[in-house]
């Protein structure tokens, strides 16, 4: 892949104000640097360079600047700075979820989190009844027998009681994780099977698409196959009669939270598991990825309470489904102090600006999304800012995905023009960002400004040597808080350090392709490997084609996701059927009806495409990456045909690239 000096290219869209930078949080934490350590506040590049030269006091900095809730407050800030195997303050004790809820302490009356439906009437919990809330179900937990270490598992949308549940299960000091309610079982098993989760938070129903959607018949099924689990616990929000009736055994949480609770929040070492979230290869089961108590904290005061400036003052939506890393973020925004609000309908629904309303509604200060539903709305047509009032909108968080170059334009053109866009790439990993937004630069279509503070992203080539101007692998060259604690199952650490470490020992490699240009910002143009990313959240393609492959009449299939110029993201499926068969409309229906209830209707694919057979190496491993590259314009005499157990079946493949290169021109 070739990327052209792009430096005549740049298109200015926004310039902050000097009085806006000023204002902003991390002006602030500058000047207190400043204050503390002598180190001049005179603009973003010398405050990053200064955060990973001296990564202890920067660290220490963010602890002491938002005054983080510990009991203990650790020997020192990093013992050894090794890829695998940092240390982050060792001996301090602390618990995200009393981080998150001092508020309660401080102002008790205001409101923290708002529950939005399609149709339901909002719901607006205060501080002092969110903490309350969790105090009784944290409660309900231990008196089930829960203890620090033990898992607690969710299939649950985003709506405040999953806020809920995630801080109780953090106050006692169990570990928590949650699918979205489009996983069907076998989706469910293959995350939380591994981690045999004791008790299990699902829900009754909920509203999406213009209906109720009833879950209570899916019950069973998930039982079955999570064995582990000895309670089930349902958050029962639907009216009587619209869905079905509840298990004798299970308990209602409106009942759980009826009686309020005095919160107690376990004292817990700084890299005690808080959440597992997933991410997958290209074959094999997810990989739960541990991440901690403290590294949590610091992070999200880091990148939420700086990059993105959040405070007290603030209302943040995020336009986010329960599976992906940012509904993380999303109740992370609450140790800031600001106000979340959550929807758990289509975001469709009544129109493509669903999403756009609510932020209008509730005078959001911020809005985060995935890039997808932002290119949904500017492909629909649609001029937001006709109809509705953004004054209090300072920014948009983009991430998932690439951002196509004409919705830059048409966030300035058609939503606001003093606001602040950043397209943010982060991942799973960290359950934050490398590289995006801050207050004091300005914005360019297509780029990200630069690494976050206390980052040291780079991009290298295959040699391991930084490079400029060109595409590279985005690498972290130095240790970050929020770095998994480990894999589950992963007790010598092996597939961790496979997954990051393989190919520059001591370096950490993301997996994405990057430029940095020689001013500095990064063009992410999309993964280096073959994992699917569908509007954020990844997924192994194996994942997939495990189902596909047990569909009758399917002999084999392979998928990829290929990022594409512009922005857009095409995920072809490709089927060998049965010998003597071929692809009908019939089993095509099969196979998408496979995938909507055994993984996810977010994976249907884009076309299902009958192919001779998959391209495979001679050792027996699918050729994905080859094939992606194809589609994403690479030249097929790059390829090593030597490699393949059938160089014949690779150059079918590169035609049926090119002939989706010249059906996409047409378009």
């Amino acid at each position: 892949m070739n990327n052209p000096d792009r430096t005549n290219e740049r298109a200015l869209l926004w310039t902050p104000t000097e009085e806006r930078t000023r204002a902003s949080r991390m002006h602030e934490f500058a000047r207190w640097v400043e204050q503390h350590h002598g180190v001049p506040a005179s603009g973003f590049h010398a405050l990053h360079t200064w955060s990973v030269e001296h990564l202890d006091e920067f660290w220490q900095s963010v602890w002491d600047f938002f005054d983080m809730v510990a009991s203990e407050p650790g020997e020192c800030v990093l013992r050894g700075t090794a890829m695998p195997g940092a240390q982050w303050f060792p001996g301090a004790r602390l618990n995200y979820a009393e981080n998150t809820l001092r508020w309660a302490r401080s102002r008790p009356g205001d409101v923290a989190v708002v529950g939005e439906h399609e149709s339901g009437e909002a719901v607006s919990w205060t501080w002092a009844e969110l903490e309350s809330r969790v105090a009784a179900v944290a409660r309900q937990l231990r008196e089930l027998g829960v203890t620090p270490g033990d898992r607690v598992a969710a299939v649950l949308p985003n709506i405040p009681e999953t806020v809920v549940a995630l801080l109780a299960t953090a106050s006692v000091g169990a570990v928590w994780s949650v699918v979205n309610t489009d996983f069907g079982p076998a989706g469910v098993a293959d995350r939380f099977a591994q981690i045999e989760p004791r008790v299990l938070f699902v829900v009754d129903g909920y509203e999406f698409g213009g209906s109720v959607r009833d879950m209570t018949g899916s019950y069973d099924a998930l039982l079955d196959v999570l064995p582990s689990v000895e309670q089930l616990i349902v958050v029962d929000q639907c009216a009587e009669g619209t869905v079905g009736e509840l298990p004798d055994s299970a308990l209602r949480l409106s009942r759980i939270m009826a009686t309020p609770g005095e919160p107690h929040y376990e004292q817990l070492p700084f890299d005690h598991p808080l959440w597992i979230l997933y991410s997958s290869g290209t074959t094999g089961k997810p990989k739960g990825i541990v991440h901690s108590h403290g590294g949590v904290v610091v992070e999200f005061y880091k990148a939420l309470g700086l990059h993105s400036g959040l405070g007290p003052e603030d209302v943040a939506y995020y336009a986010v489904a329960t599976t992906w890393m940012v509904w993380n973020m999303l109740v992370g925004i609450l140790l800031t102090g600001a106000r979340i609000i959550t929807y758990d309908g289509s975001p469709t629904f009544g129109g493509p600006q669903k999403s756009f309303e609510l932020v209008a509604r509730h005078g959001a200060t911020f809005f985060g999304t995935g890039a997808g539903i932002l290119s949904m709305v500017q492909r629909a047509g649609v001029v937001p800012n006709v109809s509705l009032d953004f004054s209090a909108l300072e920014s948009i968080l983009v991430t998932g995905s690439p951002l196509p170059d004409a919705t830059w334009d048409w966030v300035y053109d058609s939503v606001s023009t003093t606001v602040r866009l950043g397209s943010d790439s982060g991942g799973t990993d960290v359950t934050s960002a490398f590289i995006g937004t801050n207050p004091y630069q300005p914005v360019y279509r297509g780029e990200i400004m630069g690494p976050y503070l206390g980052v040291a992203a780079e991009s290298w080539n295959t040699a391991g040597e930084r490079v400029w101007d060109e595409v590279g692998e985005l690498v972290i060259t130095r240790p970050m808080p929020s770095m998994p604690v480990r894999f589950w199952n992963d007790p010598e650490g092996d597939r961790y350090r496979a997954a990051y470490f393989d190919m520059f020992p001591g370096v950490w490699r993301q997996g994405d392709w990057v430029t940095q240009l020689s001013e500095g910002p990064f063009v992410v143009h999309g993964r280096s490997d073959s994992t699917i990313n569908r509007g954020g959240i990844r997924m192994g393609s194996a994942d997939l084609t495990h189902v596909v492959d047990r569909v009758d009449g399917v002999a084999a299939s392979m998928v990829i996701g290929a990022e594409l110029a512009g922005g857009d993201y095409y995920m072809p499926l490709f089927v060998v059927p049965e010998p003597g068969t071929r692809l009908t409309e019939q089993l095509k229906q099969r196979i998408v009806a496979a995938i909507r209830e055994q993984v996810s209707p977010r994976y249907v694919p884009d076309e299902i495409i009958e192919a001779p057979a998959v391209p495979r190496t001679r050792t027996g491993k699918l050729l994905e990456i080859p094939v992606k590259k194809l589609y994403q314009g690479a030249d097929p005499s790059s390829l090593n045909r030597a490699t393949a157990e059938d160089a014949e079946v690779l150059d079918w493949y590169a035609a049926q690239a090119r002939r989706h290169a010249r059906g996409a021109a047409a378009d």
